[in-house]
């Protein structure tokens, strides 16, 4: 039976525990190596489980690629970042980009997993897997489109401001400059990125 993202399986704690062990594993090889240079046999050796072990949880590699992107679309938009709560003011879009900026530094520019790393090699060749990274990027989308909406509530930006572009430049400043930043190995993508946004965000700020 083909694992879904859609229709996850009832599991019990030790399973969901190994199928996680899996999914770790898979993520953190793909952050090395890619998609493309990451196997089932290279995941069933890191997770430490067996054929028959990553076959019950995920009968094919896209099968376990497309879980990866659940997965990944789940955790907060700046890798190993927590949940940062509602991003609706300018400190919390300035921390969360500060939050994305230093990340990047610990990292010293490397890539990792995440939606924009696999939409990098997948969204042009597998449409399944390109819709669920979609779904994923929607989330993200949401996410600061429902804090830009708090702050115009509050009558912080001006009535007539798009929200919907506001939040789609916020979130393609983030993975555009982090994109530029792995291939430049420097943080000033990113940094130039997430500035220009959140200026472009300010310009609607109301006085006071």
């Amino acid at each position: 039976m083909t694992e879904s993202p859609d229709t996850p399986r009832r599991l019990t704690r030790k399973g969901q525990a190994t199928r996680e062990r899996i999914l770790q594993a898979a993520t953190d090889l793909i952050a090395v190596h890619g998609v493309a240079g990451t196997g089932t046999e290279d995941v069933r050796k890191a997770a430490g489980v067996s054929g028959s072990q990553i076959y019950h949880y995920f009968d094919s590699k896209q099968a376990l690629i497309r879980a990866v992107i659940t997965r990944q679309a789940d955790a907060a938009p700046v890798p190993g970042q927590p949940m940062m709560g509602l991003l609706d003011s300018f400190d919390a879009l300035r921390a969360w980009a500060d939050a994305a900026i230093e990340r990047q530094e610990q990292n010293d520019g490397r890539g990792e997993c995440t939606l924009g790393s696999l939409a990098g090699e997948l969204s042009a060749t597998d449409e399944e897997s390109r819709e669920d990274l979609s779904k994923g990027f929607l989330r993200w989308q949401a996410l600061l489109h429902d804090g830009l909406l708090a702050m115009r509530d509050r009558g912080e930006l001006h009535p007539d401001a798009d929200l919907d572009e506001l939040s789609l430049a916020l979130l393609t400043a983030l993975q555009g400059g982090t994109i530029l930043g792995q291939t430049m190995r420097n943080t000033r993508p990113l940094r130039a990125s997430m500035n220009a946004a959140l200026a472009y965000v300010r310009s609607f700020a109301l006085p006071g």
